[in-house]
């Protein structure tokens, strides 16, 4: 603690040297406190030796690796020595510490100023290799260096004059000074160590009010403003947010107006469907994709579509967070092409909510009216359709048996999903249950998977003296399924109960459901029948018809089971 204090005595008086000397005896009798090489790097930066300044600054961060003050002495040391990339990704990891860190959020707008800043015939050079993290069809226009160009001398401030003034004014106080760091002060209220860095109020023991700084006079520039300095080309380095604020209201030049007029909605695409990004999402590998867009393709192969990483990680995940910076560059600079894009997509919605046009048919199985359906779905074609009948929010489906000739029989049975259990690798278990019966009018395909154009089955009512032939009939055929129910082994029951559920009651009005009573549908999904013999059960309109085939049914098992 004494050698500490003297340390922060000493650098108050601007005896940085001595000051050093003493934060090196104090790390050699605590080399596992992070303030000491916090401070210690401040200090090396000041003396403009910034090597060792990031040595201790990395010290610092890993003796603390969620201080942010020691990813700020980072940032700032990366910066210093030109290593403006390095130097973001610290600041960025200290926003994320830290979101109200000003401090933080200050010097990364600078870097990325810096970086995305227009300089003339050197654009190419400024800006970072991110066309790797893009979709290939991004490309930047071949308008930018001449637009910029033309622009840029009549709208650029002086700022080369500056840097040189500043440089200038800090000889006054001291080669070993910063050249942002104002005069170092103490803190009243701390107990002899140098007070915090950031805008906002740090622990105790370390320097308060103090930028890093990027070199006594600024001569550790990157190699890119050496350059700039040496052709006697302002560089842009030094502007800030407000500068770049202050000048968009000054003229039709500002960067907002040069940027609308470059920006082409070809850059805002979806490099699979090739139109304008909806609902943009974007992989943990840096592309963006329209969310339908990727979910198709993730229905076929977990990785990337355009560089191939594995993505299995992400779809087991199942987070697909929309894009919001994408999204507002879109709804601010193609509000147009973003509305017609969204009547697009009500359209489809519409299109596919339809259920007696186009209904998406599942060809598997048979289906009953009433009776539980689970399914196992993993063909990509069938992810698909039941992803867009959850979207649209009818979570209903047609079922039918295949068929050699149309591909799918004439009679089938809606489904509704009631739940949804998805696998990590996109498989998922479906539970459905029967609701309508239906003719197939027209067959078709739609993306893969079968649709088509129907019309729903109800059975023809009877009254008067039919209908009390029909109660009758009704009544000994359940008493006759009872009985074969019952006469089953438990061990079968057992697994009848555990798919089907228990048989259902005897309805007491037969012709209340436009379907018949459930119990006959039950019992026709639990007797031992081909699927081709069940099938025309569907198509029966009359309750009358279907209970008489029931009964001869059930009269023959009972027939076999005697023998």
């Amino acid at each position: 603690m004494k050698l500490r204090h003297g340390g922060n005595v000493l650098y108050a008086e601007k005896k940085l040297e001595a000051a050093l000397e003493k934060y090196n005896e104090a790390i050699k009798i605590a080399p596992k406190d992070h303030l000491l090489f916090s401070n210690r790097s401040m200090l090396n930066s000041s003396l403009n030796k910034n090597e060792d300044a990031l040595i201790d600054a990395e010290m610092a961060c890993k003796l603390q690796p969620f201080w942010i003050k020691g990813h700020l002495r980072k940032a700032q040391a990366l910066t210093a020595l030109g290593k403006t990339e390095e130097a973001l990704t610290e600041y960025l990891f200290c926003i994320t510490l830290e979101p109200e860190s000003k401090l933080a959020k200050l010097e990364a707008q600078k870097l990325l100023s810096d970086i995305f800043a227009p300089v003339p015939d050197h654009v190419q050079e400024r800006l970072p290799d991110c066309t790797r993290m893009l979709s290939t069809r991004t490309r930047i226009k071949g308008s930018l260096m001449t637009t910029f160009g033309s622009n840029y001398r009549s709208s650029s401030p002086p700022l080369y004059k500056d840097i040189s003034a500043n440089s200038d004014s800090l000889t006054s106080h001291g080669k070993s000074t910063s050249a942002l760091a104002p005069s170092p002060r103490r803190d009243s209220s701390s107990t002899g160590e140098m007070s915090a860095c950031s805008a906002n109020n740090y622990e105790q023991g370390d320097f308060d009010g103090v930028h890093f700084p990027t070199g006594v006079d600024r001569s550790c520039l990157t190699k890119r403003k050496r350059s700039w300095e040496e052709e006697g080309r302002p560089e842009s380095s030094g502007w800030s947010c407000k500068r770049l604020k202050s000048e968009a209201k000054d003229g039709p030049t500002s960067c907002c107006a040069v940027v609308h007029e470059l920006i082409d909605a070809s850059d805002l695409e979806c490099s699979l469907c090739m139109r304008l990004f909806y609902e943009p999402v974007t992989t943990p590998c840096g592309h963006s994709f329209c969310l339908k867009c990727l979910e198709r393709c993730l229905d076929h192969n977990a990785k990337c579509p355009l560089c191939n990483e594995d993505l299995s990680e992400y779809l087991a995940q199942r987070r697909y967070c929309k894009t919001a910076l994408m999204e507002n560059l879109i709804a601010k600079y193609f509000p147009e092409e973003l509305a017609e894009r969204q009547n697009s997509n009500m359209e489809e919605i519409a299109e596919l909510s339809n259920l007696n046009k186009n209904v998406p048919i599942f060809v598997c199985t048979m289906a009953f009216p009433t009776v539980p359906c689970p399914l196992h779905i993993f063909e990509p074609c069938y992810r698909l359709m039941i992803r867009r009948c959850m979207e649209t929010g009818t979570k209903q489906f047609g079922m039918c048996l295949s068929d050699s000739v149309k591909g799918f029989a004439d009679y089938g049975c809606i489904l509704e999903i009631r739940n949804v259990e998805f696998f990590a690798d996109g498989r998922s278990v479906v539970d459905t249950i029967g609701r309508r019966r239906f003719k197939v009018i027209q067959h078709s395909k739609r993306d893969g998977y079968n649709t088509a154009d129907i019309e729903y089955l109800e059975d023809k009512k009877v009254c008067g003296v039919e209908e009390a032939e029909l109660r009758r009939l009704h009544d000994g055929v359940y008493d006759q399924a009872l009985t074969w129910v019952n006469s089953l082994k438990p061990q079968q029951k057992e697994r009848i109960v555990g798919h089907f559920g228990p048989m259902p009651e005897k309805d007491l009005e037969p012709q209340i459901s436009p379907n018949g009573p459930s119990w006959c549908w039950w019992l026709l999904a639990v007797m031992p029948l081909e699927s081709c013999a069940q099938l025309p059960f569907l198509a029966i309109t009359s309750l009358k018809d279907r209970l008489t085939g029931i009964r001869r049914v059930l009269f023959f098992m009972s027939r076999n089971r005697s023998r």
